[in-house]
């Protein structure tokens, strides 16, 4: 495989959230690649996953949830500050991004809501949520 040559990609696996998430729409990874989160509105959580082997989806062992049902009811993405120490959700019912603090680097059952903003004048049904490495651009 060549590195960002999207023509060489090989597939390799699946990996079922269904247990936890019958609704997925978003997936994030913890740059080092031993965590994984997924986010869905079936359950309005969050799911955290570690993983043995770095990037090897096939070594996910569920670990906990946090529900953002008291800020989105239709979450559809989410992001988290490289450091761990801030995670991001966006969703299609506040059409907001909503800013939570962890207590715990990587820890979902930490997250403290801090604050929203409102992309509604943008958009109206975001589905993706993006932030460049060093915070100071947004993308939705």
């Amino acid at each position: 495989m060549t590195a960002w040559d999207i023509s060489t990609a090989v597939y390799l696996q699946e990996f079922s959230v269904a247990a936890k998430e019958l609704t997925p729409t978003g997936v994030f990874f913890k740059p080092n690649g031993t965590k994984m989160y997924t986010i869905g509105y079936t359950g309005d959580t969050i799911d955290e996953y570690n993983l043995s082997t770095a990037w090897d989806i096939s070594t996910a062992v569920y670990i906990q949830e946090f529900s953002v049902t008291a800020r989105e009811t239709i979450p559809t993405g989410m992001f988290f500050k490289p450091d761990g120490t801030k995670m991001y959700t966006i969703g299609g019912a506040g059409d907001t991004v909503d800013e939570y603090n962890l207590s715990t680097a990587w820890d979902v059952s930490t997250a403290v809501y801090l604050q929203e903003f409102s992309v509604a004048a943008k958009e109206t049904a975001p589905h993706g949520l993006f932030f460049k490495p060093d915070g100071t651009k947004m993308y939705t």
